[in-house]
């Protein structure tokens, strides 16, 4: 019967680590991680595919020990839990309070195409190619790119597409050189 009331009461509930050194192991690994995917990753297109499921496992695997050092108890859980919670909350707030740092939080939507026409600069900057673009179109009953008057990639990845008037493609006037 020792192995159901034999709980090592201290170990359980008692702090292994003093308190402020968790919050600042889970402060600063969370800012880390934080500020280089939204450095390097920026915004995703949608979903969350296979790739995007392993690198979160693999950051969250890598980042463990840096955030919880050797904690066991309960209170150390709880409480790298709640810095990590109260940080994305922060951060949103911040990014409400302050529209400079909302840039920062949230990106801006990424034209795509603008009066018919694809932006192939802002495309490679979200790796997107072209077969994936008319593919989101096709989605949306748009056969082609001179019914589209403007296309958008939002800060959450989503696509939002304003449609020529009538739908119907737009005769474009040329240069002369």
């Amino acid at each position: 019967m020792g192995w159901l009331t034999g709980v090592d009461r201290k170990d359980v509930f008692v702090p292994n680590a003093p308190l402020l050194e968790i919050f600042i192991r889970g402060t600063v690994v969370y800012l880390a991680l934080y500020t280089l995917l939204r450095v390097v990753l920026k915004r995703q297109r949608g979903g969350v595919g296979v790739t995007d499921l392993l690198v979160i496992v693999l950051i969250a695997d890598a980042a463990q020990n840096a955030m919880a050092g050797q904690y066991t108890s309960l209170p150390d859980g709880v409480l790298l839990v709640a810095v990590i919670i109260s940080w994305s909350a922060f951060l949103d707030w911040l990014g409400f309070r302050f529209p400079a740092f909302q840039r920062f939080v949230r990106p801006g939507p990424l034209p795509l195409v603008r009066d018919g026409l694809m932006i192939r600069k802002n495309m490679a900057k979200e790796y997107l190619t072209e077969d994936e673009l008319m593919s989101r179109l096709h989605i949306d009953g748009l056969t082609s790119v001179d019914q589209v008057e403007e296309m958008y990639i939002e800060g959450d990845g989503q696509v939002s597409i304003i449609r020529r008037e009538g739908g119907e493609p737009h005769h474009r006037r040329r240069r002369a050189f």
